[in-house]
């Protein structure tokens, strides 16, 4: 079997650096995400975590330094230009429509015509195969659900959070991107979004979850890039490690250098 470092991983980033002004927050920062993984990042605030999501994501344009998507490197001017690469983004504060469907919220930007002049003159909604492809996806990942016609907004906390996560692994081909996605949620509520991460790592789907909860993080996580000064300073695995230790190294307590995954 090949070794994770003979693997291409499916994204990376080499050498990124963003400053504002005389504020620096990515210098020279480094990231891989394989197949199949979770990789957390994990840092103390100012570390640059989310301006590294926001450059991978194609929010923002770094300074320097290239990404590369399967081992090509590439350029995201924009959020749609990574989502048409297959990177999806799910944000803590729910981006949904409460107003809205669950099947709406889903294709939501994306929606699919119907054939002919009907979708192409008449821009009409082709939304029983948006209902039959919301009811498979649903199920696909075990969702429960009443029905997916139902209001975002008739929905928990949790659910309406589900919905986001389904909708970025119904899109996404190559990476899910996940920024504190269960900070406004309860106990209940967060397990349900682990299980939906563990069901979308286990398709196959390469995962970055940021978060600042160390339980969650080993217990999804299959390494854990540890993000200081706007740099990563190791990549450590949940099996050889306690989560005090990922804090000494995350503040500075402990040094590690190692990024073998």
């Amino acid at each position: 079997m090949m070794s994770q470092e003979q693997r291409v991983p499916v994204l990376a980033a080499k050498g990124l650096t963003k400053h504002y002004g005389h504020v620096v927050a990515l210098e020279n920062a480094d990231l891989e995400v394989y197949a199949g993984q979770v990789l957390a990042v994990i840092g103390d605030n100012g570390a640059g975590k989310s301006t590294l999501i926001k450059v991978l994501s194609g929010a923002i344009q770094p300074d320097k330094g290239e990404i590369f998507l399967n081992g090509q490197p590439i350029r995201f001017n924009s959020p749609s230009d990574a989502r048409r690469q297959g990177i999806e983004t799910v944000y803590q504060n729910l981006a949904v429509a409460p107003a809205m469907t669950i099947v709406e919220n889903l294709f939501l930007g994306r929606e699919i015509r119907r054939p002919g002049i009907l979708g192409s003159v008449f821009r009409m909604l082709d939304k029983k195969q948006m209902l039959q492809q919301a009811q498979e996806h649903m199920s696909e990942l075990k969702f429960r659900i009443p029905s997916v016609t139902q209001n975002v907004e008739t929905l928990s906390g949790g659910q309406a959070q589900g919905v986001a996560v389904a909708r970025s692994a119904a899109f996404a081909s190559k990476v899910v991107i996940m920024d504190e996605p269960m900070a406004a949620l309860g106990v209940k509520e967060s397990g349900m979004v682990i299980d939906l991460i563990r069901k979308i790592r286990d398709r196959g789907l390469p995962i970055i979850l940021i978060s600042h909860n160390m339980p969650h993080v080993f217990e999804l996580a299959d390494c854990i890039h540890i993000q200081r000064l706007g740099r990563r300073v190791a990549v450590i695995k949940p099996k050889d490690y306690t989560m005090s230790d990922a804090v000494a190294i995350m503040t500075g307590a402990k040094e590690v250098n190692e990024y073998a995954q």
